[in-house]
């Protein structure tokens, strides 16, 4: 009997396990959701103020979701290797334009490890990088490139005027730095991704 027993324990195991390995690679990323399930407070946790900054920043929250994804892993205390802090990795630059057009009083640069300054600092910064580029068929490759390399490599890339629209294709092509060519096809592919499962 309890041979029998381990038996139907091995094959319900080996049936739920199948399943989930189904589930995980009709998500589209089988290693994510691998992650997403072992740690699901990770990278849910700051779901609902995702969505409602990118709802103050006029942003598909699925969107800001996958740059705070690809800049730092859910990771608010990150410290990047040239001064860019928390989720966003924003850097005290964009952050004190932030502060000064948005009227935050004494402003610190620490003050980007919380998560809500952050992701209002982040999401102003991209925000603006869209509008900058709207001209554009797609404006958000061109968004993603300045908010990773910086708005004068992004008007390079664009062929040094951003009136003149080119293609999504043009302008990927164009982009010189390896590392930025990959951080713009990694967040257009995880926010595809997060539209397809809704965050």
């Amino acid at each position: 009997m309890s041979r029998f027993l381990l038996k139907v324990f091995l094959c319900v195991l080996i049936a739920f396990g199948a399943g989930l390995g189904y589930l995980a690679i009709r998500s589209g990323d089988p290693l994510y959701t691998l992650f997403e399930w072992i740690s699901p407070a990770r990278f849910q946790q700051y779901n609902k103020l995702i969505i409602s900054v990118a709802t103050e920043y006029h942003l598909d929250p699925p969107l800001l979701k996958a740059v705070v994804w690809r800049e730092s892993r859910f990771e608010p205390k990150k410290y990047g290797t040239a001064g860019e802090r928390g989720l966003m990795q924003v850097r005290e630059k964009a952050a004190d334009e932030w502060a000064r057009e948005r009227k935050v009083d004494n402003f610190q640069a620490d003050q980007l490890f919380d998560p809500r300054t952050n992701l209002e600092a982040g999401a102003w910064y991209l925000r603006r990088a869209l509008d900058h580029w709207e001209n554009q068929p797609d404006p958000l490759p061109f968004a993603l490139a300045e908010y990773n390399a910086g708005a004068s490599r992004a008007q390079r890339w664009a062929g040094g005027n951003d009136a003149v629209a080119i293609s999504k294709n043009d302008f990927l092509s164009r982009i010189d730095f390896p590392g930025t060519r990959k951080y713009v096809d990694s967040i257009l592919e995880r926010y595809q991704f997060y539209k397809r499962r809704g965050m």
